[in-house]
């Protein structure tokens, strides 16, 4: 990673990969998908943490047109209260041409969730929902990647809707090539290696 500029590569739709040596258990062995990134700051959310509530005990209208688990995932330490969803759009989709949707890349959108759930379900390939996300002020994630705890990767629109009993984290390193490929070998606890 050295010579690459911090901050070069972000942008929405790419990936945050945390590093093996990232502790902080907000963020330990995560994948966050950007979904805004600007001078004033970045938004995304983590897609790697399930958790055991399901989407139709806090938004009922959408709890059937989620995909598996149809629980909500933890995106990130901020606003945990606030709900955010992903959607991949079904190929021929754009999110310019459907009513409820901000395009964040590629087939890749947010879902304003006042929407009508019935009228979005037939333009895309599935839906996640999240509480809460991950954010870092302006310089911030600068810092962060900086010091080595971030890598910065593309995403693949599938990502979004990765199932949890899927190691996202690993499948995400092991798929950018060696060197970074070898880092999901990495035990995460030296201790016990």
């Amino acid at each position: 990673m050295a010579g690459v500029p911090a901050d070069a590569e972000v942008e929405p739709g790419s990936l945050l990969v945390a590093a093996p040596t990232m502790f902080d258990p907000n963020f330990r062995r995560t994948v966050v998908f950007v979904i805004d990134h600007r001078d004033e700051g970045t938004l995304g959310v983590v897609l790697n943490r399930p958790s055991d509530v399901p989407v139709d005990d806090v938004l009922p209208s959408w709890g059937r047109h989620v995909v598996e688990p149809q629980s909500v995932f933890v995106g990130g330490p901020v606003e945990k209260k606030t709900a955010l969803c992903l959607a991949a759009l079904r190929a021929g989709e754009t999110a310019a041409a459907v009513p409820g949707l901000i395009g964040v890349r590629g087939p890749v959108a947010l879902v304003d969730l006042d929407a009508d759930p019935d009228l979005l379900v037939p333009k895309v390939r599935g839906l996640r929902v999240f509480a809460g996300y991950a954010g870092w002020d302006a310089g911030q994630l600068d810092g962060e990647i900086d010091r080595g705890d971030w890598l910065i990767v593309p995403a693949l629109p599938s990502d979004v809707l990765a199932l949890p009993d899927r190691d996202l984290w690993g499948q995400v390193l092991r798929r950018q090539g060696v060197p970074t490929a070898l880092l999901a070998t990495h035990p995460g606890d030296l201790q016990r290696n």
